[in-house]
């Protein structure tokens, strides 16, 4: 999304006019689902996707008419095949699309891009709010007041953790990405953390050894610190919403960052290790009172089973499957179901 507005303040900026392409609903198998967007000029596409292949070609090509007309629409295209009515792919769904007219010099779309951006830079959350009759658009802060634009009296309808349609107002949560904490900043820490910023996660690294807790070791961390394994509380804290990797430089500092983590709610938890490390340390928690439901949340050993040996490929193995857990949280949170064409 950052770059798509960075695009478009770029353009208001020199008077071009834009439009916003979002697809606000979708149904069946798509290659992209409601939320995904791009920035369409005069000349073509500028920034974004909404899926590649023939709906963003088409999309692209209409976008660029209603841009010459000066005019918003919304348009439904079909993803399966239908006796010539479909546009050629056949994932086995559909999706509507909005054409968002901005003109060039909008103060409305400048104000509301500048606060958007701001918000995006400082990862504060929000939504941004389109109007599927090509409306004013309006921008909500994470209470749902409203930073920018005119909003509904009551927003509570449109602050979910996912795109959602309601009415003529598409309600779009601003990417404020999922945090995960880091705990070892060893070797197989080093491909992980720009792997992880890659896809979206906000990464926290922690380690006891200041040496290892060195901020140059890890550019595209949010944040490195060094502490203390047996007191987390002291300088972190965690939600319910986050992520967390244990790859401590011992088994008795991943028995120690383990309990502390398996007694709170996270999204996501995973600990390296063979299944017989696995196995002494899961034995040593049960002695300290964790309970058998809490370590089955654990996913170690940690990763997705595809044969992993050096840090790259155990790198990739651990993004796969915080992926699939990403996903299915957000599916829990009323998210799309489906993930698309081919994948499902």
């Amino acid at each position: 999304m950052i770059r798509i507005f960075e695009t478009l303040a770029e353009e208001l900026a020199a008077h071009r006019g834009a439009m916003l392409v979002t697809i606000v609903a979708e149904e069946g198998s798509a290659p992209r689902g409601a939320g995904a967007q791009m920035l369409v000029g005069a000349a073509g596409q500028l920034a974004g996707t909404i899926g590649g292949g023939a709906v963003e070609k088409v999309s692209e090509s209409a976008a660029m008419e209603l841009l010459a007309e000066g005019r918003s629409a919304l348009r439904p295209f079909r993803l399966r095949q239908n006796g010539g009515q479909d546009i050629g792919m056949v994932c086995g769904g559909d999706v509507t699309v909005l054409f968002q007219y901005i003109p060039g010099g909008s103060q409305v779309w400048q104000d509301l891009t500048a606060r958007l951006l701001d918000c995006l830079r400082s990862r504060r959350p929000g939504w941004l709010l389109l109007r599927t009759d090509g409306g004013a658009p309006a921008l909500l802060d994470g209470d749902g007041a409203a930073l920018a634009g005119d909003a509904p009296a009551d927003t509570a309808p449109l602050q979910g953790r996912s795109a959602r349609l309601a009415g003529e107002l598409f309600s779009l949560p601003l990417p404020v990405g999922e945090r995960v904490f880091l705990f070892g900043g060893g070797h197989c820490a080093l491909p992980l953390v720009p792997l992880l910023r890659s896809v979206g996660f906000r990464v926290t690294v922690m380690d006891c050894r200041p040496e290892f807790a060195d901020r140059s070791r890890f550019p595209d961390a949010e944040r490195v610190i060094c502490g203390d394994y047996r007191r987390l509380e002291d300088c972190l804290d965690l939600t319910p919403e986050d992520y967390a990797v244990v790859m401590t430089n011992g088994h008795s500092h991943d028995l120690e960052v383990e309990e502390q983590l398996l007694r709170r709610p996270l999204v996501y938890l995973g600990v390296m290790g063979s299944r017989t490390k696995t196995a002494a340390v899961n034995q040593k928690l049960r002695e300290r009172g964790i309970p058998e439901e809490a370590l089955r949340r654990v996913h170690a050993p940690i990763g997705t089973a595809i044969k992993a040996v050096t840090p790259e490929e155990i790198a990739v193995s651990i993004a796969g499957e915080m992926i699939c857990a990403r996903a299915l949280d957000r599916e829990a949170h009323g998210g799309p179901i489906v993930h698309g064409c081919p994948m499902k």
